[in-house]
């Protein structure tokens, strides 16, 4: 991939992460990235194509720090906590997924999909290292409420204190 093709996923990905798929524009990202409109269009020739492949970019970076972290003995609740929270503290910014599928029955089916593959990836990647469905369905529902929450309160202390009724979980997948 080139340098430009990730400077304008990596601008496209910020402003999705603040705004949503409506909360940008083709022009925006040229701006960003300091590349003209079309070239933007010339390595994204529709914003679908562009949100996909940012949605898809993203799924698969985050699973990749998850099992990373994972193997190294924390237990999957922790990780995928941590995860969230670090996003919020070093960025404010919420989950990529999370914001497009606030309004994923409004999205394009493509732009949809690469949404539902992110949260089914997550909860399959849960069950794989010992949760059940429904604790895995609970985790991720209760990390991407409480940093919607969180960001719109804009207090990260809320997602701290929303998440801790995960302790249980924690606990017994540390034993």
């Amino acid at each position: 991939m080139s340098e430009i093709t990730e400077a304008i996923m990596d601008a496209a990905e910020r402003r999705i992460r603040e705004a949503g798929y409506d909360g940008f524009s083709f022009r925006q990202i040229a701006t960003d990235v300091g590349v003209k409109s079309a070239s933007v269009h010339y390595h994204f020739p529709t914003k679908k194509m562009l949100v996909i492949a940012v949605a898809r970019r993203y799924r698969e970076r985050f699973l990749t720090v998850i099992e990373r972290e994972h193997a190294a003995g924390s237990s999957v609740v922790d990780v995928w906590r941590n995860a969230f929270r670090r996003s919020l503290r070093e960025d404010g910014r919420a989950c990529l997924c999370g914001t497009l599928g606030i309004t994923a029955n409004g999205l394009a089916v493509g732009v949809a999909m690469e949404v539902r593959h992110f949260f089914e990836a997550g909860i399959e990647q849960m069950i794989a290292n010992g949760l059940k469905r429904e604790e895995a369905e609970h985790v991720l529902a209760l990390l991407e409420g409480a940093m919607l929450t969180s960001i719109a309160m804009g207090d990260v202390i809320l997602f701290d204190r929303a998440t801790k009724s995960l302790e249980p979980m924690r606990a017994r997948q540390c034993t």
